[in-house]
């Protein structure tokens, strides 16, 4: 028997395929997409996204903080912020990126997540922080994208290719400087108060293996600071702005998801 699960599922992979498709299209063709018609079709699949999510993280026991539900939940937070930047900035394109990674997370967290991860009892100061954080990982990785298809534009317009893909597909190089350091803004603003909001909930880092995952969120933390202080203090961007960017989040990556993704899956806690 099919579950409904799964049916909310394959619909959410319909209406991102389907999305996904309208947008590319009418890209290539230079044609401008209608964006109700097109933001319709990806707000039904973040809806049936979040059905899916709610089915397998709120359980009779807490909710299930599988390190793949939190990917899932990432990744459709993360296509979320990309549809509501598109109505305020021209930067409708970042879209077929946001799509494919929001439909990966889906799959992912429906298909490999498990249902005896949960936290039984936890209060306001720990779901804040638990959201402040998700929602910064979010916002950083988009950066981490940004800076990901800036060094594409930028290897093309100093290379001086005839083919210019990314160079045309894309928003203007400034316009997409300029949203980079908007998203790093933003995703600093609440990785800040994600650990603030940990350093007075939790009690002790070292009983629940959190250290190290603190200590690689410090660290990313100054990275992405010491790079705002440098871009309006010093004038640092393009290439430097693109390595600190991609640093940051790969040292945040490897404390949170790769933690917790070692402890559940190698290590069974």
């Amino acid at each position: 028997m099919i579950s409904l699960p799964l049916v909310y599922t394959i619909l959410a992979l319909v209406s991102y395929t389907s999305s996904f498709w309208y947008l590319f299209i009418h890209l290539m063709s230079k044609r401008t997409p209608n964006l109700w018609c097109y933001g319709l079709i990806v707000v039904l699949g973040l809806i049936l996204h979040g059905l899916v999510l709610s089915q397998d993280m709120m359980t009779p026991l807490g909710v299930n903080y599988d390190v793949f539900n939190l990917i899932s939940f990432t990744s459709g937070l993360m296509l979320s912020l990309s549809l509501i930047l598109s109505l305020i900035r021209p930067i409708l394109p970042l879209n077929l990126i946001g799509i494919p990674v929001a439909a990966i997370g889906l799959i992912l967290g429906f298909s490999l997540s498990q249902s005896n991860q949960t936290i039984e009892h936890h209060g306001v100061g720990l779901d804040t922080h638990i959201i402040l954080s998700l929602s910064a990982y979010a916002v950083l990785l988009m950066a981490t994208i940004q800076a990901v298809l800036l060094w594409f534009q930028d290897r093309e317009l100093k290379k001086k290719q005839k083919k210019r893909i990314w160079v045309n597909l894309l928003p203007p190089f400034q316009v997409m400087e300029s949203l980079l350091f908007d998203l790093i803004i933003t995703g600093f603003g609440l990785l800040t108060a994600a650990l603030i909001f940990g350093f007075f909930t939790i009690d002790n880092f070292f009983a629940q293996h959190l250290a190290h995952k603190t200590a690689f969120s410090i660290i990313s933390w100054f990275l992405y600071g010491a790079l705002l202080i440098g871009h309006y203090k010093f004038g640092w961007r393009g290439r430097k702005a693109i390595r600190f960017t991609i640093t940051g989040f790969v040292l945040l990556a490897i404390g949170f998801i790769g933690s917790k993704f070692v402890l559940e899956m190698i290590l069974g806690r």
